[in-house]
């Protein structure tokens, strides 16, 4: 059986009197593609940003990445700064910074692995910048390079973003809704990468999904939270339309799982 990279016991998250996520326990293995789904408010973005350690969780619980324990009691532990520049963050909105160089902003992902100054002053080694447009290249944005960050396109920018994962060398990926403002092919294009990064590299991702459809052909496994509670964890292939009625509060007959839904497309484009 492959290994244990997130292991979550105990979860619970609140703001304020909110209740966000309540007695989250998630396991997920070297290799896996997860698609995390559930309406807006159910929990998905904080459940990413807390495995990913930009928010902590509450007191009591545990979560452990890579066997490690990175947070327990509510707190970061010393772990969870060593173990960061080993998970790569998408997220919805890109954070690439608009007047750098697409080049830079790829760049941008091994400052984890160099001291501090090199990045204040944008020193990064040849082997470093062959890396990042390597990457580039297989995100298919190396024409890009040189060009303002800001000038691309949504998808473009996404791609960037990947591709600033791919020059971080994550060994996990978490993608907090990362096709949620795309447009479709920009999207396809996005999920391709995200699915040939899973299968050719066997790196675990972890991606959240407001669109249920793209997660159950393109996620064989299916984490479902509503209210902050998981109410679904299985093969994707297991997930009824009655659970994502109940799960999207939508009516009878709107959600569709027939036999013709599409095979995932497994590979880059």
């Amino acid at each position: 059986m492959s290994t244990v990279v997130i292991d979550i016991e105990g979860l619970h998250k609140t703001f304020g009197k909110n209740q966000v996520l309540k007695n989250i326990n998630l396991k997920v293995r070297a290799g896996e593609m997860v698609g995390l789904i559930g309406a807006s408010g159910s929990g998905k973005s904080t459940l990413i940003r807390i495995i990913g350690g930009l928010e902590t969780m509450d007191p009591g619980g545990h979560i452990k990445l890579f066997g490690k324990t990175t947070q327990v009691n509510g707190k970061r532990t010393v772990e969870q700064r060593i173990l960061r520049r080993n998970i790569g963050i998408i997220f919805q909105q890109f954070n690439l910074v608009g007047r750098l160089s697409l080049l830079t902003n790829v760049l941008i992902g091994r400052l984890a692995h160099n001291p501090s100054w090199k990045g204040m002053i944008k020193f990064f080694p040849r082997d470093e910048k062959i890396k990042a447009l390597e990457a580039l290249e297989r995100v298919k944005m190396v024409d890009y390079s040189h060009q303002r960050a800001s000038t691309l396109s949504g998808g473009q920018q996404q791609r960037g973003a990947i591709a600033r994962a791919l020059t971080q060398e994550a060994e996990m990926i978490l993608a907090d809704e990362p096709i949620a403002s795309l447009d479709p092919a920009s999207s396809d294009r996005v999920m391709n990468l995200l699915c040939d990064i899973n299968t050719q590299d066997d790196t675990p991702v972890v991606v959240s999904l407001h669109q249920f459809e793209v997660a159950t052909t393109r996620c064989e496994r299916i984490v479902a939270l509503k209210n902050g509670e998981i109410i679904y964890d299985g093969k994707a292939s297991g997930i009824s339309e009655a659970d994502l009625v109940d799960l999207y509060g939508v009516e009878e007959g709107i959600c569709s799982l027939g036999a013709d839904r599409p095979a995932p497309v497994m590979q880059a484009g």
